[in-house]
């Protein structure tokens, strides 16, 4: 394989053209479109669905259920400089259209080498809590599944082949998220937002020995539907002590996505749902290898008498078949991390793997690279074999949501 010309980043390989110019972002978000419920219920429920008021102090916000809910300026932060950053709530026409608008947002997309681009929600938060903590949650489902329908029909379809569409699921009910998953699947939609960790929502862990997830579980594996998770998805800050400095948290918070990886590797999940795959958004994966390792010496030095059920002060017993589980296979098999600018995770790519890694751009909050995404992925990847980038910069990602993307655009502003 040989990179024929240094702007265009073309591979050759056996006859077929390989272009690094362009990666698909696993993780970026949307700003809701204050129009995107009052559109769609009815009229008699206009009010009562989420909408957007200008309260008496001229913030703009959300309100839903009796409560209000103004934006984070941190969450649309792209075409500002680090130097204006700020959490304070920013309104709808200070932001740029690319945040909340579907056309707008390819052509910052084009822009900055973004071939396609899987998004998370906001006003809903990540796997949809706002709906779940609703008074009332038969309304609630509903407006959940206009979220769905709206993502598919309007935002995704306003540029087919640029967006991957990322379902919501009514997490208080199982059963029923295994019919909306059903329902959404028949429109082409191959993941779920699910939570990094339930049980602060007040919800049953994956590891409930009555089977609150199996529904869940079994749907996306007949389905075979990714579980996506986003760091924060548990509605939790990070937080190392009560007065931590925010920098010093925020720093600290991909602990919790090695903690979702590693409860998930023990969790026997995947060895009773053979298809079952998660996707851990917006934790990098540099601590991977650490994790990887120390979980194969508990393994190996504590799993007889976890096996024998003795007690260790409270903890006793495993989810998974212990004599079985195999750490570095279940990992290849079934964890997916991506990357923002993580160059230990390049260091470690022998311990990883190429297959299980992936990029993002966080799109448009504070950790974005944008404008400057593709160039910022390929200086972190610089070194590997040009086919080893492809499958990083998007390989990785059509294979693993089973996404065929456009043909890719003449790039906007190069």
């Amino acid at each position: 394989m040989t990179i024929t010309d240094s702007r265009s980043e073309t591979a050759e390989n056996g006859g077929a053209d390989i272009d690094l110019n362009w990666l698909i972002s696993v993780d970026d978000h949307i700003l809701e479109p204050p129009n995107l419920w009052v559109d769609r219920v009815a009229a008699k429920d206009r009010d009562k669905a989420p909408h957007m008021e200008t309260g008496p102090d001229g913030v703009e916000a959300w309100v839903y259920d009796g409560k209000r809910y103004p934006g984070s300026g941190l969450s649309a932060v792209v075409g500002k400089s680090k130097e204006e950053f700020s959490p304070e709530p920013l309104s709808y026409s200070e932001m740029r259209p690319g945040c909340y608008d579907a056309a707008a947002r390819i052509e910052d997309m084009d822009r900055s080498g973004v071939l396609a681009s899987l998004c998370f929600p906001t006003v809903t938060r990540f796997c949809g809590q706002l709906f779940m903590e609703a008074s009332d949650r038969e309304f609630g489902f509903e407006c959940l599944q206009h979220y769905n329908d709206w993502l598919v029909e309007e935002w995704c379809a306003a540029a087919p082949g640029r967006y991957i569409p990322l379902m919501l699921i009514p997490m208080w009910d199982p059963k029923l998220a295994a019919k909306e998953m059903e329902r959404m699947a028949a429109k082409g939609v191959t993941t779920f937002a699910f939570s990094e960790n339930p049980e602060p929502l007040g919800l049953p862990t994956i590891h409930d020995p009555n089977g609150y997830w199996d529904p869940v579980m079994a749907a996306a594996n007949e389905l075979e539907m990714v579980a996506s998770m986003h760091v924060g998805s548990s509605s939790q800050l990070p937080k190392i002590c009560s007065d931590a400095p925010f920098m010093a948290n925020l720093t600290w918070g991909a602990s919790r996505t090695s903690g979702t990886m590693l409860s998930w590797l023990f969790s026997g999940l995947f060895q009773r749902f053979p298809k079952l795959k998660i996707a851990l958004s917006e934790g990098e994966v540099g601590w991977m290898p650490y994790f990887l390792e120390r979980a194969e010496q508990v393994l190996d030095k504590q799993r007889y008498w976890v096996k024998r059920g003795t007690k260790f002060m409270g903890h006793a017993g495993n989810d998974a078949d212990l004599d079985t589980l195999d750490i570095r296979e279940t990992f290849r098999n079934h964890i997916y991390g991506c990357i923002i600018e993580d160059r230990h995770a390049i260091k470690s790519l022998d311990e990883l793997g190429e297959d299980n890694i992936m990029c993002e751009t966080d799109y448009p909050h504070s950790d974005s690279t944008w404008p400057n995404c593709i160039d910022v992925a390929r200086n972190t990847m610089a070194g590997l074999a040009p086919e080893v980038q492809y499958k990083l910069l998007r390989g990785n990602a059509e294979r693993l949501y089973r996404f065929t993307p456009a043909e890719p655009p003449a790039r906007a502003g190069v």
